[in-house]
């Protein structure tokens, strides 16, 4: 009996990558930390943070100066590229009820980035003892886990644009990537949005930050009011996709004001980017006071029993990701 959880089961960890100045966060590195310094310590109130850093010793100093619990951190000094420790960290399964971690290819989301040393992250940590005695097994398939939305029953939801896009998996058909994913994750039903896109993501339409399964049959999905915004069309078309889909509870999420970097560019700002960790959940806002507090209580309606943390990841974004791309949860029984 095999399966994949979904992110709201009882956890043992959060897995982040801390930034550092080899990285495109350089220019703006104390801003960047200040973010994970939040995630950091609203995840160790709850439960315990594996950290990849480049820098061990001087990470462990900063931390403890936070008043951060070192006894539920655990540090391991490995080079990385970046931060998106939840698209080339493990995806978890359960074999008849015991953790195994699938190690899936990263290939910095169809080349468009170098991951060379972050697809060794996983591989690294479990050689590093990391996940205890909990086994891991590589799988020749390029997934990322932003990329997949699990109910922990058996079915996936996720995007054309994104699993089928032939800069991962070029070899492979929708029915054999459907085979692959059944194999490995035992998903008996997939879910497949084909429409939906925020312009500054480059990860071709990640799953994680359109539409999102939570407890109780619900789905909290991004939706856009504005006719005149170019976002409209393809959210309303999603919209109408999951109204389609089953017999879920569709919880529409307030869209933030436009974000633009520096060249005027738009960001990617989502609310649909949260992590839902041990009696909480972790909610990106954008110093965007009306809509980050509606979202806070959307967010509440589909989870009335967790607490709910806003964490202002307005920096994150700048790199064109948000807070559940920092992280990747570590499903109870794996430490």
């Amino acid at each position: 009996m095999k399966r994949l959880p979904a992110e709201w089961e009882p956890q043992d960890a959060v897995l982040i990558c801390w930034p550092h100045e080899k990285t495109n966060w350089e220019p703006y590195l104390n801003e960047v930390e200040a973010v994970f310094m939040d995630i950091a310590e609203a995840i160790t109130r709850f439960e315990k943070l594996i950290v990849v850093t480049c820098d061990k010793s001087c990470l462990h100093t900063k931390l403890a100066a936070r008043g951060i619990p070192m006894d539920r951190v655990v540090l391991y000094e490995i080079e990385s590229n970046d931060v998106w420790a939840r698209d080339f960290g493990p995806i978890t399964i359960y074999e008849d009820g015991k953790p195994v971690l699938l190690d899936f290819t990263f290939n910095g989301w169809g080349k468009k980035h170098k991951a060379g040393l972050d697809n060794q992250i996983t591989t690294k940590l479990y050689a590093m003892d990391a996940f205890g005695k909990t086994p891991l097994r590589a799988v020749d398939l390029i997934l990322e886990g932003g990329s997949i939305e699990s109910d922990g029953a058996e079915t996936l939801l996720t995007t054309a644009e994104c699993l089928l896009n032939p800069n991962r998996n070029k070899h492979l058909n929708k029915k054999q990537i459907e085979a692959e994913l059944t194999s490995e994750l035992a998903v008996k039903k997939f879910l497949w949005l084909e429409n939906g896109w925020l312009a500054g993501d480059d990860t071709d339409s990640h799953i994680d930050t359109l539409a999102r399964f939570c407890p109780n049959n619900t789905i909290l999905y991004v939706k856009c009011g504005d006719p005149a915004d170019d976002h409209f069309p393809a959210l309303r078309n999603m919209e109408d996709e999951l109204k389609k889909m089953e017999t879920f509870q569709l919880l529409p999420l307030p869209w933030p004001k436009a974000k633009f970097d520096a060249d005027g560019k738009r960001l990617p700002a989502t609310y649909a980017n949260f992590l839902i960790i041990n009696g909480a959940v972790l909610v990106p806002t954008y110093n965007d006071p009306a809509n980050d507090a509606a979202a806070l209580a959307t967010v509440k309606k589909a989870f009335p029993d967790r607490e709910i943390i806003g964490i202002d990841c307005s920096i994150l974004i700048l790199q064109h990701g948000s807070l559940h791309c920092v992280t990747m949860q570590i499903p109870e029984g794996v430490l």
